[in-house]
Formats: structure tokens, C-alpha cells, sequence
């Protein structure tokens, strides 16, 4: 069969079933038209036509009548899938159109751009791709502290910018340079982020001689506030120092709202129960190089806080951590802002005012509040007093206040909040400074941004253009606060207004405050020569002293203590062991009750004559010489020498200045019992091998025995004089030698057994008290010990004792000789193994130790300890802060007239545009009046 055949004979009944599955009935009833009919068609002729002998011809006919069956099908699954793409295309596009107008409506109010807003509310007119990234862009240019963008689209906009984009905040040094003409371009960006331009929803219109007037102001308040907390430091009175700008009001008077605005972040504690209870000193500081804003807390140790939460988590903490009996307290708060955005400013917000005190609060409280209040009000401050413009003049507590340390209102700045709460009549006629005049004037605001609800919540840092957005859009819908009204209003105002006023108030206090030092610094230099003779001390240099000298005192220890030393510790040690070896294996036992003393064949006082071969007396001192080498003679040795030189250290810190400072001496003794502690079990160990062939059989030669002799004579003689010398101790303890004797022959004759005692009861016997029984007792067995030692004195001294054969004889020359070989022999591992590596190792590890404990203002804290050095490092101290400030003083002078020199030169040759005082930040009269050509909200 050919392979056609097969393959014939194969795909038949494949395409016959293909075919039957094709017809079905209900296709010939429905009309057909277009491709149906065309297989219709087809069908119809293959069924007259049955080739029976080629059904790959009708395999071919319904493959091509399928394929164009599936036609419509695959035309409609290829249409999905542009439509699929267009689709998420449209929805990813306009999703991003979204965001970025929603990005941009800071910028597009900002501009008043009409065609930006409209084309947010319609979000189906929207233009090409890139008609979108230059939208965005727009909008991150002008909010991008606000939000943030995706990376891609970061990236985009770094790659349009070029060379030139990127952060303008600026570098340099930690301290601000002056401004000079050659860098207005910078100048101009700090002044008008300073003063709040940049944030604001005014435009900056000042000349260039203004805006580089306002830099050079910048840098001089910048340097006084620098000046002012080196004052600080000084601590003295108030003839030394410079003015702060004092925050008083009401509770509820919008006093917290003030200074967020100002400082652009919502950072102060919230809450109805009054939580403002410690003044916080607020220390602003206008830093170009930082990337973004943080806070500190000096006293804390607390440093670069981006997260204003957390800081107003940690003031809520500090001011709650007041008792609520005490409610309030004098102990200031200190934190400091550094931001590109903020002006160089010193502020102190205190507790606000109440009328009357809680149910749980002491009735002292309003009395409380008003003391503290006063306490910073008072001169040369600059008072910041907050009403609120609901409530009348006449009843505002923080005038009242200012008016009693400033009734001529020199020095008070009135602020009025909530002016979108009364009618612009009423608003611009408190603010016309008529009825309750201010020197300085009133200024309005409306220092709470509105709520925002949408997709973004309000960024914190960008306060201030929240705040400047709502008031610009109310102040400029009535004309009462127009351009020609001659009130001021807006934070953007107040701003510059806090910053003229403290730099003219600090320089006209410069003066008086310069004469004062120089006489502090006049006095301080005097008692430094008188006290000290000018002689230089740093906390460092008295450590290193104090260090030296103990080192000094330290060797001179090492050089007298060494192996003779240890020998005679151990050597003592082990004398207590041999005598406690012979007290136990020879002397008298001590005299537990008044019964008959017990029968002894063996007795010490027949030693002398005893057999030459007793057994007894052979095993007692085997025994004695067993149990002296096996008692752990390695951790004794290392335990005396340690603690001998743990002793002698305490000693040479008690004579070194290290005696005053308890917290160094700790550290010293603990490195002394670190180091012994390490070599001990190695030492230990050590000596206990070296000593293991005496614990077998020690070789004692004749020398030995002979110095043994000798020795061991006087270690029995410091024996009995300690029991002559507890003899006299209870004969005083008894009323008398009689006394005691009449006892002591009680309780002979009853160990004798002449006198028989039943039993010795708490009462007592023969007429003795049972403490007096006791006493004698103990007083019989001293005086037998005595007898003994005697004796055993007399022995060694005799000739049976001079030979070495009689050890038996002789068992405390032999014990003794024992004891000295086993010290000679520890004391050479002794000195090896411990007392080199001590010397070594010990110096060091007080510098380790004692260095890890200056870290973090440890040493500050070790030199105050000492009270003489104390009083010398502080008036040390004093005397350079003084110089400091003087130096700091006299270079700001320098560049007051260097710049005063500048702007003669600008007026006679008449490049100057406009008449300026620097102090206040108003043109002068000469000019234009009402200030109007400085913007609606400017100053």
C-alpha cells in the first residue's frame, strides 16, 4: 500500500467526521449570507461530487472553510489587543495628567493661571506627553518640598534642567559669610526664603539695594543671636545680655498658631489643658546648606530631628513632666530650628494666660502663670503680645500685661489673630493703631491654615504657603486691607517685622551690653591672675596629670614589691596552716563541758621520750605533712598575692588626686581585680603541677632544717603571746584575775574529778553562772595551750631538735621547713605568671578603662568633681566666653562700617534708588508714603 493511501485511508474518516460536525441542522433552516452561504455552498457540492478514493481533497476544502469561519474571531481577539493597550495607555496618561495638575495647583494659584485650573476640572482635555512633563515639571519646580514625586520622573526633570538645576541652597563653611555684592543672586534666595517669599503667595518686589540691605541685616542678627547665647553660657546677671522676642497671650488666643506660621511646621503642643508648661526658648536659625529642616534639643542631646512630630511629641513629654500640683515652672525648654526657610530669630514661648483656674488645678496657678510671665517680659525683651480679634482690646491680658512693664509700648508688638472672625470695618480699625497705640504697631493674621481634604494631605513644611494662600485670598477681598489702607497684615509682615525689630532692639543694646562685658572680662582676668597666677587648665590636661602621677606612684609600688615581698605573704599564710596542723594533730583540745577529761596514752609532753620507732607519732606527722601539701596551696598563693596587690592599689588611689573622683576610682580598682582575675586559675593551676612531687615525699636538707628551726621558734613565741594576750582579755571581761582563777580552779577540780557535776544547766554550777562557767573554760584551755607552746619552745630549742634524723621528735621544724619549700617554689610561678603580666597589662587597662569613660562629657564631669579645679575651669572658661564675645562683638562693628561706608559711597554718587533704614525695614519718608510700592502684604 503507497503512502498516498495510507495517508488517503488515514484522513478519510477525519474529514468525514469533520464534515458531520460541520452540518448541522439548524444552519439549513436560518437564512445565510456573505461567508455562511459560501460554505453552504461548498457542503452542497462536495456531497455531489464524493470522491471515494481521495479524501485528502476534502481534508484541504474543510480546512479553508474553517479558516475562514475563524476570520471574524481572530479580526475581533487582534482588535483587543491595540484596544487593550490604547486603553491602559489613555488611563496611565490621564492618571499622570491627574497628579500632575493636582502637583501644580500650588504653582498655578501662585501665577493665578486660569487655563491650569480649567484644565483640572476638565481632565478629558488634555494635550501630548510631553504637554504633561512640562506641566509636571512646572509643578515640582514650584512644590516639590511640598510632594513627591516618582524616581522616573525625578530623573526626567534632573535631565531637562542641565548643569545649572538642582539645590540652590548653597555651600560653604558652618558660619554664614556677609553678603557682598558680587553674590546677589544667592543673597537674593536667602533673603527672600528668609522673610518667606519663597513659600508665601506675594511676590518679592524690593529693589536690589533693599533686598542686599535685608542680607547684610540677616547676617548682623545672625551673629547677635550667636552672641546672645554665648551670654547665656556666661550666666550672669542681666547687665550681660541681649533681647529675645517674648510670646504672651490668652489661652486659646491663637499664640501656638503664631509661632507654627513663623516657623512653617506644626511642631507645639495641642490640647485643652494647658499644655504650654515650661517656657520653651525657641532658637531659629536660618542655615541655606541644609536639605531639610530639623530641630534639636541641646540639653537633651538630641540632634537633627527631620521628623516635627517627634518633636512635638517630646515638648508634650517635657511640659507634662510637670507635677500637675506645680502646673507650671521656670525651667526653660531649648530647642533650635535650622531650616533654609526660617529667619534668624530668638523666641520664647510661655504659658498662656488664664481667668480662672480648673476644678483640679491649684487656685494659685493664675498667680502662677502671671509671676512667670513677667519674669521674661521685663527689659531689654521685645514683647510679642497675641488677641485675638474677637475679643476687645480693652480685655486683652496680654496687653494689660505689656502695659505693665511697657507703658510707653517701646517694646511691644501687637499681634491680632482670627481676623477672618470680625467684619473688616472692625479688623482695620484695631489695626490702625489708634486707640490702643503701640510704638511698633499692630499686625493682623489668620495663622490657622484651613483644612484640606483630597487625594494630598497637607504637607507640614509647607505651612506657611497654606497660611499665606488663605490670607491672601481673604485680605484681598476687602478693600479695608487694601494697598493704601496703612495697616499691616499677613505672617509674610510679621516675619519681617520680628526680624527688624530684634536686630534694631540688639544693636541699640549692643553698646551697653559691650561695656559690661568688658568689665566682667576686666574682673574675671583679675581673679584668674590673683587665684590662679594665670596658670592654663583643661579638663584634659588635669586627667593627664592626675594619670601621670598615678603611673609615677604606681611604679615606685612595682619596683618595692617583688618576689622577697611574696615570700614572706605566703610564707605567713602558711605558717597559720602548719600551726593549725599542729594544734590539731598535737596540742590540747578545746573544753566542751565540765565531765572528767578523757584518758591519753599518747601525750605531747612525753614527745620528748617517746620510742624513736612509734607508730603513732610517725603518722601524726606523715599526716600533718599530707594534709599541708594537699590543701590547695596554688589558689591560696594566688589568692594572697592578688588580694595584697588589690590592697596596695587602693592605697596608691586613696594618695593620688584620683581619691575625690569615686566614679575613677571604681574603674581603677575594677581594672586592678580584671587583670588578677584573668591570671589567676592559670596561676593557680600552674603552681599546683609544679608542687605535685612534694605532695609524695619532700626532701628537706640540713640548711633547710636549720633555718626551719629557727623560724619556726618565733612563729611559736607570736602564738603565745596571742594566748597570754586572750588570757588578759578575760580576766578583764570578768572582773579580775581572782575572779577568773576562782573558775578556773572550779573547773580543774572537775576535770580532775574531784567535784562531780551532775549536768551544767543555763543556771549554771557551784555557785557559777553559766557565762561565767564558759569564760572559765576557756581561760583553762588557753592556759594549757600556753603550757604547751612552752614546751614545745624549749624543745626546738634543745639539742634533741638540731638534727634532722629526730623530725619525729621535732614536728614544728619539719612542718616549717615544708612550708618554706612549698612558698620558694610558688613564688617563682608566682612572679612569672601573675605579677609580671600585673605590671605590664594594668597601666594600660586603667587608660582603656578611664577613656571609655570620658566619652559623651565624661570628662567635663570627672574635673568638675574635684571642687578646686571646678572653681578654675569655670573662671577659665568664663574668661575665654568673654573674650569670644567681645571678638565676635568687634567684628561686626568692622562690618557695620564697612557697610556703612558702602552706602555713603551708593548715596553720593546716587546709585541709591530709594531712601532705607536698615533697622526698622521701612522706607523713609522721603519715599512713598504709605509703603504700598512694597507689595500689599509688605511690611
Amino acid at each position: 500500500m503507497s503512502a498516498q493511501l495510507r495517508a488517503a485511508g488515514a484522513l478519510g474518516p477525519v474529514a468525514q467526521r469533520v464534515t458531520l460536525r460541520a452540518i448541522r441542522p439548524y444552519h439549513s433552516q436560518l437564512p445565510t449570507g456573505g461567508l455562511q452561504r459560501t460554505e453552504h455552498a461548498s457542503r452542497a457540492l462536495r456531497r455531489s461530487m464524493r470522491f471515494p478514493a481521495n479524501s485528502y481533497h476534502n481534508a484541504v476544502i474543510v480546512r479553508n472553510a474553517s479558516f475562514i469561519r475563524l476570520l471574524p474571531k481572530l479580526a475581533l481577539k487582534f482588535a483587543r489587543i491595540p484596544a487593550l493597550f490604547g486603553t491602559m495607555m489613555i488611563g496611565g496618561v490621564a492618571w499622570i495628567q491627574y497628579q500632575a495638575i493636582q502637583v501644580s495647583n500650588s504653582a498655578q494659584e501662585v501665577f493665578g493661571n486660569v487655563r491650569d485650573t480649567v484644565t483640572t476640572t476638565a481632565s478629558g482635555l488634555w494635550g501630548s506627553a510631553v504637554d504633561i512633563a512640562e506641566q509636571t515639571k512646572r509643578g515640582w519646580d514650584n512644590t516639590k518640598e511640598e510632594f513627591e514625586l516618582p524616581e522616573w520622573l525625578g530623573n526626567l526633570f534632573k535631565s531637562e534642567g542641565g548643569p545649572e538645576g538642582g539645590n540652590n541652597n548653597g555651600s560653604g563653611p558652618g558660619r554664614p559669610e556677609p553678603p557682598k555684592k558680587a553674590k546677589m543672586g544667592a543673597a537674593v534666595g536667602a533673603s527672600a526664603a528668609a522673610y518667606g517669599y519663597d513659600d508665601a503667595a506675594e511676590e518679592d518686589d524690593r529693589t536690589p539695594e533693599e533686598i542686599s540691605k535685608d542680607d547684610q541685616m540677616m547676617y548682623m542678627t545672625k551673629m547677635m543671636i550667636e552672641i546672645r547665647n554665648l551670654l547665656q553660657k556666661v550666666g550672669q546677671s542681666s547687665t550681660v545680655s541681649l533681647p529675645s522676642i517674648v510670646v504672651i497671650g490668652s489661652q486659646s488666643s491663637g499664640k501656638s498658631s503664631v509661632l507654627e506660621a513663623i516657623v512653617g511646621h506644626e511642631f507645639l503642643p495641642k490640647g485643652n489643658n494647658m499644655i504650654t508648661r515650661r517656657p520653651i526658648e525657641l532658637t531659629l536659625v536660618n542655615d541655606p546648606k541644609v536639605s531639610a529642616d530639623y530641630g534639636e534639643f541641646p540639653d537633651l542631646g538630641l540632634h537633627r530631628i527631620t521628623d516635627f512630630s517627634l518633636i512635638q511629641k517630646n515638648l508634650t513629654e517635657l511640659n507634662q513632666s510637670v507635677p500637675e500640683r506645680e502646673c507650671v515652672s521656670d525651667d526653660p525648654i531649648r530647642l533650635t530650628i535650622h531650616s533654609p526657610r526660617v529667619p534668624d530669630l530668638s523666641l520664647i514661648d510661655l504659658p498662656g494666660y488664664i481667668q480662672v483656674a480648673g476644678e483640679n488645678q491649684p487656685r494659685e496657678l493664675k498667680r502662677k502663670i502671671s509671676e512667670l510671665c513677667d519674669k521674661y517680659i521685663r527689659g531689654p525683651n521685645i514683647i510679642l503680645a497675641i488677641s485675638a480679634a474677637d475679643v476687645d482690646l480693652a480685655n486683652s491680658t496680654a496687653l494689660q500685661a505689656s502695659r505693665r512693664v511697657d507703658p510707653r509700648g517701646e517694646r511691644t508688638i501687637g499681634v491680632i489673630t482670627k481676623m477672618d472672625l470680625v467684619d473688616p470695618e472692625k479688623g482695620a480699625a484695631i489695626l490702625s493703631d489708634k486707640q490702643y497705640p503701640l510704638r511698633l504697631g499692630y499686625v493682623g493674621v489668620i495663622s490657622r491654615a484651613p483644612q484640606q481634604t483630597g487625594l494630598f494631605k497637607r504637607d507640614t513644611g509647607a505651612l506657611l504657603r497654606q497660611i499665606s494662600k488663605n490670607e491672601k485670598s481673604y485680605f484681598s477681598t476687602h478693600p479695608e486691607f487694601g494697598p493704601d489702607s496703612g495697616v499691616n497684615i499677613g505672617t509674610v509682615t510679621l516675619r519681617k517685622k520680628l526680624m527688624h525689630v530684634l536686630e534694631q532692639q540688639m544693636s541699640s543694646k549692643l553698646q551697653d551690653t559691650t561695656a559690661a562685658i568688658q568689665r566682667e572680662l576686666e574682673e574675671t582676668s583679675y581673679q584668674f591672675k590673683v587665684q590662679y597666677n594665670e596658670e592654663p587648665m583643661t579638663a584634659e590636661a588635669y586627667l593627664a596629670a592626675s594619670l601621670d602621677d598615678f603611673k609615677h606612684a604606681f611604679k615606685r609600688f612595682a619596683s618595692s614589691f617583688g618576689r622577697p615581698q611574696m615570700q614572706q605573704l605566703l610564707k605567713e599564710a602558711l605558717d597559720q596552716r602548719v600551726l593549725d596542723q599542729l594544734a590539731a594533730k598535737y596540742w590540747n583540745k578545746p573544753i566542751e563541758d565540765l565531765s572528767p577529761a578523757p584518758f591519753e596514752p599518747e601525750n605531747i609532753a612525753d614527745l620528748p621520750k617517746a620510742d624513736p620507732d612509734s607508730q603513732f607519732w610517725h603518722m601524726q606527722l606523715d599526716t600533718a605533712t599530707s594534709a599541708l601539701t594537699r590543701l590547695g596551696v596554688g589558689r591560696l598563693a594566688a589568692t594572697v598575692v592578688a588580694n595584697a596587690i588589690q590592697a596596695n592599689v587602693d592605697k596608691l588611689v586613696n594618695k593620688s588626686t584620683f581619691a575625690k573622683h569615686p566614679s575613677a576610682r571604681q574603674v581603677i580598682n575594677e581594672a586592678a581585680a580584671t587583670v588578677l582575675a584573668d591570671r589567676s586559675y592559670t596561676t593557680s593551676d600552674g603552681i599546683e603541677f609544679s608542687l605535685k612531687p612534694y605532695k609524695y615525699e619532700v626532701d628537706i636538707q640540713p640548711q633547710e632544717w636549720s633555718q626551719g628551726r629557727d623560724h619556726v621558734a618565733g612563729v611559736l613565741k607570736m602564738e603565745l603571746d596571742q594566748c597570754q594576750r586572750a588570757m588578759g582579755n578575760l580576766e578583764n571581761s570578768v572582773g579580775g584575775k581572782r575572779k577568773l582563777k576562782e573558775v578556773m580552779n572550779f573547773v580543774d577540780k572537775a576535770r580532775k574529778g574531784e567535784i562531780i557535776v551532775e549536768g551544767e544547766t543555763r543556771n549554771g554550777a557551784g555557785g557559777f553562772s553559766a557565762a561565767l562557767l564558759q569564760k572559765g573554760r576557756e581561760a583553762v584551755f588557753l592556759r594549757d595551750r600556753a603550757d604547751i607552746i612552752n614546751m614545745r619552745i624549749m624543745a626546738v630549742k634543745s639539742r634533741q631538735c638540731k638534727s634532722l634524723e629526730n623530725k619525729y621528735y621535732c614536728p614544728e621544724v619539719f612542718l616549717d621547713a615544708v612550708a618554706t619549700k612549698l612558698t620558694q617554689t610558688s613564688v617563682l610561678f608566682l612572679n612569672v605568671e601573675m605579677l609580671n603580666d600585673f605590671y605590664a597589662r594594668f597601666p594600660r587597662e586603667v587608660e582603656s578603662k578611664l577613656g571609655e569613660q570620658m566619652l559623651g562629657g565624661g570628662l567635663e564631669r570627672f574635673a568638675s568633681e574635684d571642687p578646686r579645679i571646678r572653681r578654675h575651669l569655670d573662671l577659665i572658661r568664663r574668661k575665654e566666653l568673654l573674650e569670644l564675645v567681645l571678638s565676635k562683638i568687634e567684628g561686626l562693628r568692622r562690618f557695620h562700617r564697612a557697610d556703612d561706608d558702602v552706602a555713603g559711597a551708593h548715596d553720593h554718587h546716587g546709585h541709591g534708588h530709594r531712601a532705607y533704614n536698615g533697622n526698622l525695614g521701612k522706607k523713609s519718608s522721603s519715599s512713598s508714603g504709605s509703603g504700598s510700592s512694597r507689595g500689599r502684604f509688605g511690611f
